[in-house]
């Protein structure tokens, strides 16, 4: 008995600081919290929920996916970044919530940081989202096409993908995102000014699951 009430008291925190140490490797961490019962599965990797709050994060999408899949034994899981810098795009108030296995993601992100991560020479304008997909305008050499053309982005197969609308182009696929162990069931995205009253940008989700 006194060593499940330890264990209740000490254990949760331990997990904590294992959980800050580790996210610590790409960003500064604000808060971690663990809950647990009882604590006890703490030991085999197991959690109530666990919720992390940081500040500046920077990694790529590989090291997200394998976050998230060290990550599993969380049967709740909240987490928010001030900023998170994702592979080439910048990102602002990003929140990731996990419900056993499904996932859930939002961030902000400036029309200016789109075309950075873009490239010269590319512009792009948010023509429709709904039922998971984004319709886009997209002017640049896309699809080897220097040219203005509409363009999807969905869930295909758990991967999110980019083709071009039209009867000649429509068979062309660009993948945006393929990490194993995600599986990606839809995006969207809406016109929205930045948290801070940084400008205008987008409202980027998906949703997905770990598999």
């Amino acid at each position: 008995m006194l060593v499940l009430v330890l264990a209740q008291l000490f254990l949760p925190g331990i997990a904590a600081s294992r959980i800050r140490k580790r996210v610590e490797k790409y960003g500064t961490v604000e808060s971690v919290s663990v809950t647990a019962w009882p604590a006890i599965e703490l030991l085999w990797g197991k959690a109530g929920s666990v919720d992390v709050s940081a500040g500046n994060v920077r990694l790529s999408t590989a090291q997200m996916a394998k976050l998230l899949g060290e990550a599993r034994g969380a049967e709740n899981l909240h987490t928010t970044a001030e900023s998170l810098k994702a592979g080439p795009l910048q990102l602002e108030d990003a929140t990731l919530q996990k419900h056993g296995d499904a996932l859930a993601a939002s961030a902000w992100t400036s029309t200016a940081d789109v075309r950075a991560a873009l490239g010269r020479g590319f512009e792009v304008q948010l023509l429709h989202s709904g039922g998971g997909q984004v319709e886009m305008s997209v002017t640049g050499g896309l699809f080897g096409v220097k040219a203005s053309v509409q363009a999807v982005a969905e869930a295909a197969g758990g991967k999110v993908v980019l083709h071009p609308r039209g009867f000649l182009l429509e068979g062309l696929r660009l993948t945006l995102l393929d990490e194993p162990g995600v599986y990606v069931e839809g995006v969207g995205a809406s016109a929205a000014t930045g948290p801070s009253g940084q400008g205008a940008g987008y409202r980027l989700s998906f949703r997905a699951s770990l598999r």
